[in-house]
This record gives C-alpha cells, structure tokens and sequence, in this order.
C-alpha cells in the first residue's frame, strides 16, 4: 500500500493500494495503519515521515528498524548535530540563527568566508542558501526561516571539497558500506542540488576508507543500528571527511537503483525485510548468493566497497538527472525510447507529463528526470549517461505567453 497526498504520485503506479493520505499527517498514517491490519510500515526515500513511520509503528507493535528516539534525530539537523558533536564525529563548524543580527554574528564568527544557511527541519535543499556576507546571511536567513517548521536557522561553514555519499545498510548494529559515490552538483545553476552521482569515487582509496569511517560514527551517534542509511560528506581539500548529514533510509537520487546495477545488493528489498521484522543475515564467504540478503553477504565477503559485485562486467555507474533547457509549460518529452536503447543504459526515468509547468533548477524536485548508466569504467559509464541525455528533450511553451 502506498500513501501520498499526490494523486499522481509515481509510487501508486506500483502499488495494489493507494491511499491519498498525506505522509507527515501521523494521525492519519497511523488510522490507516491501524485499518488496514498493515504488516509494516516505513519511509524509505523521504525525510521527515521517517519519524512518522517510526513512531506509528512503535504505538502500534510493529517491527522498525528504527527506534522513536533515533528516528527523531535522523530528521532534525540540530538534534544531529548535538549528536555528533557528543560523539567526535567530524563535521563543518555551525551555529542556530534565528535573527538576523545572530546570522550576521555567525557569519563573522565562522571565519567571515562563506556560510550555508538552511532550515533545521527540512530537506531537499527546501529553504537553502549561501552567504557570502553578512548582509547576504541576513537574506538567506529570511528565506531559511520562512521554509522551517519549527523557526530555527541553521548556519554552517562551507566548507570547500568533493561531495560524497556513502550508502550502506546496517544489521545488528555491523554497519555494512556498499556504493560511495562522487555527488556532481553546480553551484552556478543551484547550490546543493545533485545533478549526478557516481560511482565508484574517484577519490584516494585512503580518503574514501576516511569517509566511511565518518559515515560509521555518524550512524552509531545517533543510535542506527538496523536498516539503510544514507550519508552526505564533503572531503576538503584537506582531505578530511565532514559529515553534512546523514538520513536513516535510502537515498532519495535513486541510490539503490544504483547500488542493485553496481553490486547486485538490492537495498529496496533489504529496507522492505527489515520493515517486516524479517531476519536479514549475512551469509559466509563461499555460500550461495541468493536474494538480497545473499547479496550483501557477498559485497561483505568482497569487502562491502568492491569495483565489481554480483555483476563483474559493472565497473562503472552513474545516475545523471535531467534539467529542462527551457522553463515553461511541457508540451512533450522526446527521445525517451531512443536514449533506454542505448548500450549501458539500464533505465530512463522521466518525473513530469505534458501540461506540468518546469521552473528554473533551485531544488532537488525541480529536476524532472534522471538516466541510469553503467559501464566497464566509471569514465564509460558518464560517457554513456551523457549520450543518453542528449538524446531526451523536453519540448515546452513560453509560460509567458502561454495561457493559465
């Protein structure tokens, strides 16, 4: 059963039953639950119901990955932080804004360089902003705060380097790392917003060991023991790890679509299993592969962050998102099947139809499609992405002369 406040909500195609019940509504989401006898309940690619399905679940006995408690953390950044800050766990310098006279003293206070301000409580780059000044802090301030919840502001150093996420999937408290990926983004077009991630990273093999340890200390700070985990770094020029944030479900770029074409791990269904109670073992150096489980036991066997997995010829895999050329009204989408045609491609995913409106790429949810590719290298894999991409266009009107 899915549940989104979106009648046309991709999930429902898939689903035997839909529900038009929004996920941060917890009373509602735990009616449903409750009515409908369900078996388990999760979140696994957005933020905030992350919590919801925790908590509904713990009123109700059902089996979770997660605890309330680590849930709550999972979904606030400042509660994140605190965490890990307990824990030693590396992480940009920040500070809570809530005026504009205490965003202009973060500003001089965490160096006077460049700051990222951000709502505590959201996520998809919802509300986020850079400063290079304290008059410019101020401004971002306004629009972190006007997107919060709760009306808290968090302020952090930039902190200049290479983009990082570390998938992985945790049992009984062993922390598994299976895909860690380069996170393209341009900051010309929107801050912190992916417009691609790929694997495996390109960086030293020491700097990627350095951000897996990262991401292990940020999952046993805020008390992950079962289930996914998605966690975001920069490495600095330094090369020393940060952890940005770390989520407790799968990521939200198709992650583990890319981590089933890489490693043949399919954490979609590991996160079902562990929804369900379902005992998820890793399986002995040696033993038959069979189902996901058999899977990560064999990325475990290969040493969790291998260049190959259940498929050797995969050396390489990117997902690439697709920006439209143009805002406007969407008229057509072409190319589609020509691009899924070409070699390596594994899927081509377009989020919008005919008669949607495209703005100008500010967030993670103005992207309106993504390719997945993989190849005998990484480099082969981008390249095949890139063709791809070329060949899908999105044909709009001019939203100014077109009619509401």
């Amino acid at each position: 059963m899915a549940a989104d406040r979106d009648p046309a909500a991709s999930g429902f195609q898939l689903a035997d039953v839909r529900a038009l019940v929004s996920t941060e509504d917890e009373a509602a989401v735990e009616r449903l639950a409750r009515a409908e006898r369900v078996d388990g309940i999760v979140s696994p690619g957005t933020d905030w119901p992350v919590a919801v399905a925790a908590r509904v679940a713990a009123r109700i006995g059902l089996p979770h990955p997660l605890s309330p408690e680590t849930a709550a953390l999972a979904v606030s950044k400042l509660g994140q932080r605190a965490c890990l800050a307990a824990a030693g766990v590396p992480q940009p310098r920040h500070l809570v804004c809530r005026t504009a006279g205490e965003a202009a003293a973060a500003f001089a206070a965490l160096g006077g360089g460049a700051l990222v301000l951000k709502p505590a409580d959201r996520q998809g780059q919802t509300g986020i902003g850079v400063a290079r000044s304290a008059e410019a802090a101020k401004a971002a301030l306004a629009v972190a705060l006007a997107a919060s919840r709760a009306g808290d502001c968090l302020a952090e150093e930039l902190v200049e380097g290479v983009e990082v996420t570390v998938n992985a999937f945790s049992l009984a408290g062993h922390f598994v790392p299976l895909t860690v990926t380069d996170r393209v983004t341009d900051p010309a077009l929107a801050f912190g917003v992916a417009l691609a991630h790929v694997w495996p990273s390109a960086l030293p093999a020491a700097q990627v060991a350095a951000a897996v340890a990262a991401a292990r200390a940020a999952a046993a700070a805020l008390g992950v023991t079962d289930g996914p985990t998605y966690t975001q770094l920069v490495v600095g020029w330094d090369g020393a790890p940060r952890v940005i944030e770390l989520a407790a479900r799968l990521g939200g770029g198709h992650d583990a679509e890319l981590c089933h074409a890489a490693l043949g791990v399919d954490l979609a269904a590991l996160t079902v299993a562990a929804a369900l109670g379902e005992r998820v073992a890793v399986e002995a150096p040696g033993a038959a592969v069979t189902g996901a489980a058999g899977a990560l036991g064999a990325a475990v066997a290969a040493g969790a962050v291998p260049a190959a997995g259940s498929a050797p010829a995969v050396r390489g895999a990117t997902t690439r998102f697709l920006v439209p050329a143009h805002p406007g009204r969407l008229v057509a989408v072409e190319g589609v099947e020509a691009a899924a045609a070409l070699p390596g491609i594994r899927r081509v995913r377009v989020y919008r139809q005919p008669g949607a409106q495209l703005g100008a790429l500010q967030r993670g949810a103005d992207r309106v499609g993504a390719i997945l590719a993989v190849g005998a290298s990484r480099a082969e894999a981008v390249e095949r992405a890139g063709r791809a991409a070329e060949a899908v266009r999105f044909v709009t009107s001019d939203a100014r002369a077109d009619p509401a």
